[in-house]
């Protein structure tokens, strides 16, 4: 029985992580689990990047992205079963952020997309093969 599941989407995707949502949703409907989403925002990388940018930028950022990721959900499974649903925003390396944020929300299952792969997926590995190379907890992959 599964009681809490962690979908993880890309807010720059658009319309692309919309079946990965209904996925997600469906699968916690089934065992009444509660349905996180998460999206991750890539960082500065090196602390003298940020000089480049506003102080508030990370801040403002964070809004945007979290009111794009419920705008997001709201358009893939309908305003009610949204009110439902924790939306998250983590800033780092996407597969570590969304296995942290799963080990911190008690998931157990993560739902992650999985696009059309290029010749540098294959060379460094996409994120969805990442999270499940190194999830402890099961992972449905949506093509």
């Amino acid at each position: 029985m599964t009681n809490s599941v962690l979908c993880a989407v890309d807010i720059s995707n658009g319309e692309l992580d919309t079946n990965v949502l209904n996925k997600a949703a469906a699968l916690a409907d089934q065992d009444n689990a509660q349905l996180d989403v998460v999206t991750v925002l890539p960082d500065f990388g090196e602390s003298w990047v940020s000089g480049f940018f506003q102080p508030d930028f990370h801040d403002k950022a964070m809004e945007e992205a979290h009111s794009k990721l419920v705008e997001m959900c709201v358009a893939a499974v309908g305003k009610e079963r949204n009110e439902k649903i924790r939306h998250v925003v983590a800033t780092g390396t996407a597969y570590q952020e969304i296995l942290k944020t799963a080990e911190g929300a008690g998931s157990d299952l993560i739902v992650i997309g999985a696009h059309k792969p290029d010749l540098k997926d294959y060379l460094l590995g996409p994120n969805a093969a990442r999270v499940v190379r190194h999830s402890t907890v099961s992972v449905y992959v949506v093509r």
